[in-house]
């Protein structure tokens, strides 16, 4: 039994009919089960905000362009073509994740990176580094997430050492989910005369720290 990222056919770039200069990498959206995930990040309207995703908020205004919170996976697609963006995630597929295991279903319906992890144990991962290989226009490549757990830092450090080697930017970027409150919090309590209300816009400040605009 296994588990297969929501959108397989888009992970090595097969479809992506330009030649990018950016490539983002998030972690892992499962094909089961129910999933209202349109789109890459596309998780923008969950009741549960633990699950509300800010990325299409966040990344067109580093362009100095209108957030697409509201927009459809067409005009997503569309800014990422414009912006030469490709986007792709670290996980393929879970291999021991078994469909008629309730307690398997509702860890993946969680959508929660950690409890993905502690859960699970065979991993099919995606090869970033020949993603790199096979389109040389890209230049600068983003890990949506930290690597501070062995399972993560395992799975980038190949990643680093290619950029390292080959003079890419590589930066990994704060969450654009509510996994960032404890860092938005801390700041505000660090900074009281120049506070951040919303947590999209601190995550924005962060993001354009380490962007390569």
């Amino acid at each position: 039994m296994s588990c297969d990222h929501k959108f397989i056919n888009d992970l090595n770039l097969e479809r992506t009919d330009f030649e990018p200069s950016t490539l983002i990498v998030g972690s892992f959206y499962p094909q089961w089960p129910e999933n209202n995930t349109e789109w890459f990040y596309g998780q923008t309207h969950d009741a549960s905000t633990k699950r509300i995703n800010h990325f299409w908020d966040i990344l067109p205004r580093i362009y100095g362009e209108p957030g697409l919170m509201d927009a459809s996976p067409a005009e997503w697609k569309q800014f990422c073509h414009e912006k030469k963006l490709a986007i792709t995630c670290l996980i393929r597929s879970i291999d021991d994740a078994d469909p008629n295991d309730p307690a398997h279903a509702k860890i993946l319906a969680s959508i929660d990176d950690q409890a993905i992890v502690w859960r699970f144990d065979d991993f099919i991962f995606i090869n970033i580094t020949d993603i790199l290989r096979k389109h040389p226009t890209i230049r600068n490549v983003y890990l949506t997430r930290g690597i501070t757990e062995a399972f993560w830092r395992h799975a980038w450090n190949p990643v680093m050492q290619y950029c390292k080697l080959n003079g890419l930017h590589e930066r990994r970027l704060l969450s654009p989910t509510a996994q960032s409150r404890y860092q938005h919090e801390t700041y505000n309590n660090e900074n009281p005369d120049k506070q951040i209300a919303l947590l999209e816009d601190y995550i924005l400040m962060r993001w354009q720290q380490e962007w390569h605009l």
